[in-house]
């Protein structure tokens, strides 16, 4: 029986391999999307635990604001810079891991044939359709390679321009979510602040936890309650030591 391999014999990953004409790329939108939760969840628990903090040891709302506003661009800038780095490591390690995988189709294609059979043995092909679907990746060395790297190493490219994406999507998420807990002190007295910065901040946290669930995996309500729960617990440890240090108050 003979089998013509078509789009649809193909998973979805490997069909975007051949097909150079996708819409939109998956992968960039999972990435941007950690990075707004990175950048948004950090900047907003870190400012909200030196806010709490300052204002635990002081009754002078400039010196909270002056902290809390020095904390949320020291923080989005030192995200943004670790962003761009990690997105440049990330880089580096993709081309070293893809000039390796082109020098063993080069050196032993046979092992590496072997290696694309296998791993779609394991999807279910067999018999003649999978001798065709092995032939027609290994036809082409650059679609050998982007399965090998896809498939086997879980690895995806990126470029100088992700980084500088990824560095200034986490950046700005940052200054917003580093901005959430200073609003409070803005209008409100320091002791009702406090405690409606911490309220604003972890009904916040819960939002981001219930979106992040409903559109990745998991369920919405543990995914709230526990980000804001660590948030929450991660930014009174700063509140804690504010109250220890608490400066004495001036006549």
């Amino acid at each position: 029986m003979t089998y013509a391999i078509t789009k649809q014999h193909l998973p979805k990953h490997d069909h975007d391999q051949l097909d150079h004409h996708s819409h939109r790329d998956p992968h960039r939108y999972t990435n941007s999307l950690a990075d707004v939760i990175l950048g948004g969840q950090d900047g907003l628990v870190n400012v909200l635990g030196i806010v709490l903090g300052v204002a635990a040891a002081t009754s002078d709302p400039r010196i909270v604001l002056v902290a809390g506003l020095a904390a949320t661009f020291a923080e989005s800038v030192s995200m943004a810079a670790v962003a761009y780095t990690a997105t440049l490591a990330e880089t580096a390690h993709f081309e070293s891991e893809r000039e390796r995988e082109y020098r063993h189709v080069r050196m032993v294609p046979a092992v590496e044939r072997e290696e694309i059979r296998e791993i779609y043995r394991k999807k279910g092909f067999e018999g003649e359709l999978l001798d065709q679907i092995v032939d027609r990746i290994t036809a082409d060395e650059d679609v050998w390679v982007g399965v090998m790297m896809a498939e086997e190493h879980q690895l995806t490219p990126s470029s100088r321009n992700d980084a500088l994406r990824s560095a200034l999507i986490v950046g700005v998420a940052a200054i917003v979510g580093s901005l959430i807990p200073l609003i409070p002190f803005l209008f409100l007295p320091i002791g009702t602040s406090i405690w409606l910065s911490l309220a604003i901040s972890a009904l916040t946290l819960f939002i981001v936890g219930v979106y992040k669930a409903r559109i990745t995996v998991g369920h919405p309500g543990k995914s709230g309650v526990e980000m804001a729960a660590i948030g929450t617990v991660s930014a009174l440890v700063g509140y804690l030591v504010g109250v220890m240090l608490k400066l004495p108050s001036t006549p």
